[in-house]
């Protein structure tokens, strides 16, 4: 193996395995990348887009809800609390998913079983899908 090895999983399945280039990730003191031979490093990912370089130079783009991240002798292992490719985006599905944040939020202050930070969640989740699937 001349490059990097990623995995990626989720709660539910494995997005993605084998080796890449590169790969940027939404950390939570800002984005970075890791290229070959990167320190080790383990950090956590907010919500945001997660940029796959291929060796033979394509991209994979993926939305992220968060998760963690953990880099150590050019093995990356990325575990996402929700992932989806790009291409994948149901726009119509991620704008009610937007709408259907915005209204809980919208009655947090009326309704006390209004669960405001996994709203908060679901909203930052729909804007982020649907910015990446403008791109």
């Amino acid at each position: 193996m001349s490059g990097l090895f990623l995995e990626i999983l989720t709660p539910s399945k494995s997005a993605f395995k084998g080796e890449i280039s590169s790969i940027t990730v939404p950390g939570s003191k800002g984005s970075f990348q890791v290229l070959v031979n990167h320190a080790p490093i383990v950090s956590t990912l907010e919500v945001g887009h997660i940029k796959v370089e291929l060796n033979d130079k394509t991209t994979q783009d993926y939305a992220t809800g968060g998760g963690t991240i953990e880099v150590n002798n050019n093995k990356i292992l990325l575990l996402a609390d929700s992932i989806e490719k790009v291409e994948e985006i149901d726009v119509e599905r991620a704008r009610q998913a937007k709408e259907r944040a915005e209204e809980r939020l919208s009655r947090r202050n009326i309704d006390k079983e209004i669960d405001a930070k996994r709203a908060e969640l679901a909203l930052a989740r729909a804007i982020n899908r649907l910015k990446l699937k403008e791109k």
